[in-house]
């Protein structure tokens, strides 16, 4: 009866540790099941699954990104967002309109989950934010007074004149500038396009820093009195490329991004509804690709 007794007692015991390590495996599983859950839906996918919006981030920075009437999101950047997200399927959208030097900060604070701003593709936002595939390639240019009196054409011609060069803050013309050697008390650091055209008609600062598109539509509105420059006559390396932006965390959402940019960037529908920006083919990104432009810009 006692070997009867100690037979029972340690297949009862092997039967228990057979159950517990089963019952730890069945628990590793379902532990990695809900990490790979976690990692393929990010915040962004789950917002859209409970039904709340999509909430897209741009300043007021003509043609690219602008709230018109009503707070509608305008401008070829904000149009082309639109399309991609209406080919996912997505069209429940909020916009959030907030100064260019907010984007990123805001975007990492959740204030927003998608920057649509019209953002250069640069090294120093890529450690930041997660950029899809670009949507078109831009030069800069120069706002100055009509006839261009110190023949500012690129950054040397600001360094070498002692000009004071007007830009926006965070505006990668700054980092140009200061790359070609233009002192920090010669860079007037201003909230957006409105406050650099003001500072060029004032005489306050020499030449605006700006994209050729927004130097061009600024130069329009003042009947001949400012110029844009020739883009042209800059230096090739700050030729960049633009992208719509992502939190890190929405890696699952920007890879269907980029899967349905691909099939839309280019198209007859997309061209069309950013040709009123006059965005042209010309603006096509060409072959170059995210990873290149974080790793060169």
């Amino acid at each position: 009866c006692i070997k009867v007794y100690q037979l029972t007692l340690t297949t009862m015991e092997t039967n228990m540790k057979i159950s517990l390590k089963f019952k730890t495996v069945i628990a590793m599983v379902i532990a990695i099941f809900a990490a790979s859950a976690a990692v393929a839906n990010g915040p962004l996918m789950d917002r859209i699954e409970s039904g709340k919006t999509i909430r897209i981030g741009f300043a007021n920075e003509i043609p690219w990104a602008y709230p018109g009437e009503g707070n509608k999101p305008v401008g070829f950047a904000n149009v082309h967002a639109l399309g991609v997200l209406k080919a996912m399927g997505y069209d429940n959208i909020e916009p959030v309109v907030t100064d260019w030097g907010g984007l990123i900060p805001g975007l990492k604070a959740k204030r927003f989950d998608i920057i649509t701003g019209g953002m250069y593709i640069l090294s120093s936002r890529c450690a930041n934010v997660d950029f899809a595939e670009p949507m078109g390639s831009f030069g800069d240019a120069f706002i100055v007074p009509k006839g261009n009196p110190k023949g500012l054409v690129d950054f040397a011609t600001i360094r070498d004149s002692g000009s004071v060069m007007a830009t926006g803050a965070g505006y990668v013309s700054i980092e140009s500038a200061k790359k070609e050697g233009v002192p920090d008390e010669n860079i007037m650091a201003l909230p957006g396009p409105t406050e650099i055209l003001a500072a060029v008609r004032s005489g306050r600062a020499d030449a605006g820093a700006v994209t050729f598109f927004t130097g061009r539509d600024l130069a329009a509105t003042t009947d001949g009195e400012i110029e844009v420059t020739d883009p042209s006559l800059m230096p090739l390396w700050t030729k960049n490329w633009v992208g719509i932006a992502f939190s890190p965390d929405d890696k699952d959402f920007l890879a269907a991004f980029n899967d349905a940019q691909a099939e839309y960037l280019g198209s007859d529908e997309m061209l069309t509804a950013v040709g009123e920006y006059e965005y042209t083919s010309s603006q096509l990104p060409g072959d170059v690709t995210t990873s290149w432009i974080c790793a060169n810009r």
